[in-house]
């Protein structure tokens, strides 16, 4: 039996008095990639934002690898406020903040890319793998992490190759056409050795060449470095094509999960996306 990656329960997202996640529980298996899809607005990028500890749930709870890594319920102003369901459910608070979930193994990209303009493709990389580093201030200052540094720099170059980077390391990162910034992005984030890596629209604004080597590189990823990915996107074909299951959500509510196949047939999800008909 795989074991569950990630594990989102009953998660509520409530801004004031909009309820932007409602009582959203889905499950991530080891190995798997699964997508998140849904119309503009739906309330995906919360999701991540979520997950990643951006954002501080109202209510639910979620867990990497079986660790709690947010527990909350509403409190204060936001227990009159509540619109969610699920109240009254938890009664533990456990927030992590964005840097230790990220030590604990999620990584993310964004819907706009968002790379370090000032530095090179090297230096992207290596800020990051920096997060696994035992040095600190004073092995620092007395060049005492000399042998750290020289490896984490060995292995910031590997990544490079095997994400067919190395030729343009020394290059600014925002000269780079759009395609590889995207992969630059995603090799970034592998260098903080994730097990879960968050993908929010990965083809966004790519031709379909870029999209098809995009999907490639993706399951090429995955089984190199034994990853669990969730993926938003708005590309169908690619989410068709890549996903071992598909969850589904309109209005921060999830309306469907299953097999890709499952997905494309199911009435709700061709209703978010196409709209309904007022006589029906």
């Amino acid at each position: 039996m795989s074991k569950n990656v990630l594990t989102l329960s009953n998660v509520t997202m409530q801004f004031g008095g909009v309820v932007a996640v409602n009582n959203l529980s889905l499950e991530v298996n080891e190995g798997e990639i699964v997508s998140l899809i849904g119309p503009n607005g739906a309330g995906k990028t919360t999701v991540f934002n979520v997950i990643t500890g951006v954002y501080e749930a109202t209510n639910g709870s979620i867990e990497l690898n079986g660790q709690t890594l947010l527990s909350n319920y509403p409190k204060g102003k936001m227990k009159k406020l509540y619109a969610g369901e699920n109240k009254g459910l938890y009664t533990k608070t456990v927030v992590k903040t964005p840097d230790q979930i990220t030590k604990l193994g999620v990584a993310r990209t964004f819907q706009n890319i968002r790379l370090f303009k000032s530095q090179t493709v090297f230096e992207n990389v290596l800020v990051a793998r920096h997060l696994r580093r035992t040095s600190n201030l004073f092995t620092a200052t007395f060049k005492l992490n000399y042998k750290e540094e020289a490896k984490m720099r060995s292995e910031t170059l590997e990544l490079l190759r095997i994400v067919g980077l190395e030729d343009v390391k020394d290059e600014a990162a925002t000269s780079l056409p759009y395609g590889k910034q995207r992969r630059l992005e995603i090799a970034r984030a592998l260098a903080t050795e994730p097990d879960l890596l968050l993908l929010d629209e990965p083809a966004a604004g790519m031709n379909p060449q870029e999209t098809d080597d995009l999907t490639a590189f993706i399951h090429d990823i995955r089984d190199k470095f034994k990853l669990t990915i969730l993926l938003i996107e708005h590309h169908m074909n690619l989410v068709m094509d890549i996903s071992d299951r598909i969850y589904a959500i309109d209005f921060g509510k999830l309306i469907a999960s299953g097999t890709p196949d499952e997905i494309q047939a199911n009435q709700k999800v061709i209703d978010a996306y196409l709209g309904v008909t007022e006589d029906e």
